[in-house]
């Protein structure tokens, strides 16, 4: 099939690899010049394992290309996916839906033939509606269908969940669409994967209610790690000793700083307000915001606490300001929470993260950013891990405690035990478990 994907962020760039790598014709659209530029010259814009190789690949076989030129690509396209970004409403938290309805009536204008306008984009419930109301009335004579087909794509391991999903929602009620979309998916017929064919607002929803039940999880078992550390409990051996009912799972369930990234937090803030909107507030996932943007503040307290109270004149050694690791996705991320309120108290950061330091420039002031971990240890008060990379998980304590002017570590992912922080000479503070 010939596909165009209108926007190369991270959802419409990934995505539009895999479907080339299926074997479908692929054009990826975008209006910013220098990052089609980048494209085409085989560069990538974002951080994602495996995403360079697999583009260099499809684009090598004529399979995948990159262009301003949105009407080239949809004249000649059987499907047209919708990519652009749902960012939140500043004000009141909605999702801003106006690239996605600027890119409707763009697509509408041009598109040539029956068409199937598939919504990639996060959205809300109802704007499928939209989306096909804009068209129509911008093309009464226009032959197409707009379908939901909501992305499930983790940051790090997007190709696999691609490729590998649990399952693949759909939302439409037109035959013809349904068949389009078991076209463009059948290669993962041969996985056996399921394919769940329901309405267009189904679909919708489906996103959104995954999401913020996920992200409720996370919060779960952050406010659980504060009881733990209250009673003296070891929060990894409640999670897993929860985790183990079939009925919960053991996925989600690792305390931290809070969830961060390009979903989460959008997502449950635009459920809350499109539930409110419509008379039935969802009371747990409000908590979740408010308690998940409490948490993050409260890490800083925690270094703070570390070091006996004050961190004014301290320099504070940062490992990871990513939200997660695998990314270089600030968004949301717990690091830009954290580092302002310790420099709020006096602290000098320096930090060090594997991919995000070009990205997290351009959102800290008087930061220095270092090479490595070793170099950002070097003479600071205290070490805090806030990103787990995985580089971070088997560091020489004893190196590090070595390089600093106080052997103060406070380990917001857990990745260490407290035996081998003492074994190394630390105090060592961790999230929702015994201290020493």
């Amino acid at each position: 099939m010939r596909v165009a994907m209108i926007g190369t962020g991270y959802v419409g760039l990934v995505s539009g690899a895999c479907f080339a790598d299926f074997g479908h014709e692929v054009v990826c659209v975008d209006k910013d010049a220098s990052k089609v530029e980048t494209l085409n010259a085989g560069g990538i814009p974002i951080y994602e394992p495996g995403l360079d190789l697999l583009v260099q690949r499809n684009v090598r076989e004529d399979r995948l290309s990159f262009t301003q030129n949105l009407e080239e690509a949809v004249r000649a396209a059987d499907a047209v996916f919708i990519a652009v970004g749902t960012p939140s409403r500043r004000g009141d938290g909605f999702a801003d839906l106006s690239y996605v309805y600027a890119a409707a009536k763009e697509i509408a204008e041009v598109m040539d033939g029956y068409t199937v306008v598939v919504t990639k984009s996060t959205v809300p419930v109802g704007t499928g509606d939209e989306v096909e109301r804009i068209i129509r009335e911008t093309r009464p004579d226009a032959d197409f269908s707009v379908v939901s087909n909501p992305e499930f794509l983790r940051e790090g391991a997007a190709i696999d969940d691609f490729k590998h999903p649990d399952r693949v929602v759909v939302g439409t009620d037109d035959d013809r669409a349904r068949a389009a979309m078991n076209e463009l998916y059948r290669p993962l017929f041969l996985n056996e994967t399921p394919i769940i064919f329901t309405s267009r607002r189904t679909s919708e929803l489906i996103k959104y209610a995954a999401n913020a039940f996920l992200a409720m999880k996370i919060t779960f078992i952050n406010e659980i790690a504060d009881l733990c550390e209250k009673v003296g409990a070891n929060v990894q051996e409640v999670a897993k000793g929860v985790g183990l009912d079939n009925r919960i799972g053991g996925k989600f369930l690792h305390a931290g700083p809070g969830y961060g990234g390009s979903c989460f937090p959008k997502d449950t803030l635009a459920l809350t307000r499109t539930a409110q909107e419509n008379d039935a507030p969802l009371r747990l996932i409000e908590t979740v915001v408010e308690v998940n943007d409490a948490r993050k503040r409260a890490m800083a307290d925690k270094v703070i606490d570390a070091c006996g109270g004050d961190v004014d004149g301290k320099t504070v050694a940062v490992l990871g300001v990513t939200f997660k690791p695998n990314t270089d996705d600030m968004r949301d991320a717990p690091s830009l929470e954290i580092i302002p309120a310790l420099q709020k108290a006096g602290a000098r950061i320096r930090a060090f993260d594997p991919a995000g330091t070009v990205e997290a420039e351009k959102l800290f002031a008087n930061v220095e950013f270092v090479s490595g971990p070793y170099f950002c240890a070097e003479g600071a008060d205290v070490l805090v891990i806030i990103t787990e990379w995985n580089e971070f998980r088997a560091l020489d304590l004893k190196r590090l405690k070595s390089t600093m002017k106080a052997p103060v570590l406070v380990d917001l992912r857990n990745i260490y035990t407290l035996e081998e922080a003492i074994n190394a000479g630390f105090a060592y503070t961790s999230v929702g478990r015994p201290n020493g």
